[in-house]
């Protein structure tokens, strides 16, 4: 039995009708992802409000648990609906007079409602909380022994694993370990029967134990006279004559076989010891005992003979390092799958995260976005993701990419340049990507596109991810002077040109007697954006590359010297070279380029890119440069947003504007300025 369906009308941010939410689980690990406030612990507790935790914490309906639309008007009522499937004989023989039957598809349908009766929390009756199963609310009440057995272990965020695991009355330990079916096996103690040796000590119970502690600890000479020097050297003294009372020394084990187990659990304590010195116990900090808190809750749940085993986790990274969370999530995905040794029962873990270390290595199908009052699962059949996506997603989503999960806008590119310097230009353009919580996902070139198709739903009607996703994507195709400069062909009749085992594209491949060049390169870029859609588009560059676009449309200069200073970073890194030295020579350079190429910006581009084709000079490397001068001229009093907007390619402004929402000065790719102006 798993808990695979959740449905919330008017709980918290998530509305009515069409704003409700509707959520699916895995039986095995389901992770909620999102940035904050997005809904991840409303779901939570709508599952601990419906189903109750195993804690024996009192929950109690807040007055801020009922939604608030736009308009300011709060509800009177809300709804949580729990739908628990694949229930095996036992469960369906102990749930038989409150389970629904859909055809051959049993199931057990919990649903939770509260109606405010009162505007003041503080009135005796102020809210009527129900609790009834059937489809529609209409079958039987749940009776609280009921209730028990479909609660949850229940781990909160911010959690102090170390008191929960300490003793005390009521003690969580306590609760888990009554629990245990073993905890109540073994032989009674009979006093006089004594054990012979440390064997037969070892058969008895714990509340054999417990009796026989206390016989030994009665027989213990100390306490015998003790006891004997009370009762004759002070009592006989003290009481009146007739009076029969004597003073006994006893543990204080009264009450029931019941109660007296519960209050042997609640002197025990959990801690940890180090392994090779264990007579003495040492310090340890809130992540190791977070883990053994984890592992205490999983022992119950794995190994409980009835009852839901749903474990609720908020923030499993909590106090974690990330190569223990990486172990935490294997053994979690162990435990879902039965697979812990002595505790075969598979358990259910529905948990919520802002680790991009744990999303990273969490199988995308088993993760539900949380964004806008929806959630979006991520399951393959509600992207428009593809199976061989999801595998190839398996392998390249790691923990720097898994960022986009947490974001408020996205721009995915195709290299290490872009990643650097696409913060430095969107600072320069007056917005910040930090301050607006972008994620800029660098994916090197392999799967722009499958990575952006995770924001896109498989159902185009239905209501979409409202993340702006941007793709930046290079038009690799080159003017056509730029391979005679590259150095990829001799001249015009080079057979290079047409050689089938060609990997790059200029101006002259496209276009043929049925279209024009100007509509075949329109075409190329068409195709390149064929997988746009809802909040997902493609910024395709204007010309070929980053680097060229970044020269071409006025940034020229700055271009060549940065390059110059990457393909002589390690002289400088030595000391060899100095960076003025460097910058000194690369705008003597320039200062030819320009003049060589006689006005003709493409030869002038073409030949600033050769510094990264064939001279040396790191795309990477030459980025950071690029974006430290630039960084350099913007912290100048007579700097403007506007102009430099016009000296930077169009799609990468409206790529950040498409990202951010704010609006920056664009100018048309058309918009060209003379060559002898690229310099500034």
């Amino acid at each position: 039995m798993y808990l695979s369906h959740l449905t919330l009308r008017n709980f918290r941010q998530f509305g009515d009708n069409d704003e409700k939410l509707e959520l699916a689980f895995s039986s095995g690990v389901t992770a909620l992802v999102g940035r904050n406030d997005s809904g991840k612990s409303a779901v939570i507790d709508a599952i601990r409000y419906a189903l109750l935790t195993r804690d024996q914490s009192y929950i109690r309906v807040q007055p801020e648990d009922f939604r608030i639309d736009a308009a300011g008007v709060q509800a009177d009522e809300m709804f949580i609906r729990c739908q628990l499937s694949d229930l095996n004989d036992d469960e369906k023989g102990a749930f038989a007079e409150y389970l629904t039957y859909d055809g051959a598809n049993v199931s057990l349908i919990v649903n939770w409602s509260a109606r405010r009766r009162s505007e003041s929390p503080s009135a005796r009756r102020w809210v009527d909380v129900s609790v009834r199963s059937g489809v529609d609310g209409a079958g039987p009440t749940f009776e609280a022994s009921v209730r028990e057995l479909l609660s949850s272990a229940y781990l909160r965020p911010l959690r102090d694993a170390a008191r929960e695991m300490s003793s005390g009355r009521g003690s969580r330990l306590s609760q888990i370990l009554a629990n245990v079916p073993e905890i109540s096996q073994g032989e009674a103690f009979d006093e006089n029967v004594l054990p012979a040796d440390p064997a037969e000590v070892s058969k008895l119970s714990l509340l054999g134990l417990a009796d026989y502690l206390r016989h030994s600890v009665k027989a213990h000479q100390g306490v015998s006279g003790a006891e004997t020097a009370i009762n004759t050297q002070y009592l006989s003294s003290l009481f009146l004559r007739g009076d029969s009372l004597q003073g006994r020394i006893d543990l204080t084990e009264s009450g029931s076989d019941s109660i007296r187990l519960r209050r042997i659990l609640e002197r025990l304590e959990l801690g940890l010891f180090e392994a090779s010195t264990s007579s003495a116990r040492g310090y340890y900090g809130l992540g190791s005992n977070n883990i053994l808190y984890m592992a205490c809750e999983l022992l119950l749940l794995g190994r409980e003979p009835e009852g839901l085993p749903l474990l609720l986790i908020e923030e499993p990274e909590a106090h974690l390092h990330p190569q223990r969370q990486l172990r935490l999530m294997d053994f979690l995905s162990s435990a879902a799958a039965g697979k812990v040794k002595e505790s075969p029962r598979a358990v259910q873990v529905i948990l919520s995260t802002h680790s991009p270390n744990l999303a990273s290595i969490i199988p995308l199908e088993n993760l539900v976005m949380l964004e806008g009052g929806r959630a979006f699962s991520l399951a393959e059949g509600q992207t428009k993701l593809g199976t061989g996506d999801y595998r190839f997603l398996e392998r390249f989503l790691d923990v720097t990419k898994s960022n986009l999960f947490f974001a408020h806008g996205v721009i995915i590119v195709e290299g290490d340049a872009e990643a650097l310097l696409l913060p430095t230009l969107a600072r320069l353009l007056g917005t910040d990507l930090t301050e607006h919580g972008i994620s800029v996902v660098n994916v090197g070139g392999t799967g722009l596109r499958r990575f952006s198709k995770i924001f896109q739903r498989s159902d185009d009607a239905s209501r979409p991810v409202s993340i702006p996703v941007a793709n930046l994507a290079d038009m690799d195709v080159m003017p056509d002077c730029a391979p005679a400069i590259l150095g990829l062909v001799t001249g015009d009749d080079d057979k290079t040109w047409k050689s089938t085992r060609r990997r790059w594209k200029a101006t002259r491949h496209f276009g043929d007697e049925s279209k024009s060049t100007k509509q075949a390169l329109a075409e190329w870029r068409e195709h390149l954006c064929d997988s746009d859609g809802q909040s997902v588009r493609t910024f395709v560059a204007d010309h070929w590359t980053l680097e060229y676009d970044l020269a071409y449309c006025g940034l020229a200069e700055e271009v060549y010297s940065a390059a110059s200073l990457a393909k002589n970073d390690g002289a400088i890194v030595e000391e060899k070279k100095t960076t003025a030295d460097v910058e000194a020579i690369a705008k003597m350079e320039f200062e030819q380029l320009v003049e060589s190429a006689g006005g003709d910006r493409a030869v002038l581009c073409s030949n600033i890119y050769k510094l990264f084709h064939s001279g040396g000079a790191s795309k990477a490397i030459a980025a950071q440069y690029l974006a430290n001068t630039l960084s350099a001229q913007g912290e100048t009093a007579d700097f403007d947003s506007a102009g430099f907007a016009g000296k930077l390619p169009p799609y990468v402004v409206a790529a950040i504007a498409h990202a951010t929402g704010a609006e920056i000065p664009a100018v048309s790719a058309d918009d060209e300025s003379p060559v002898e102006d690229a310099d500034g």
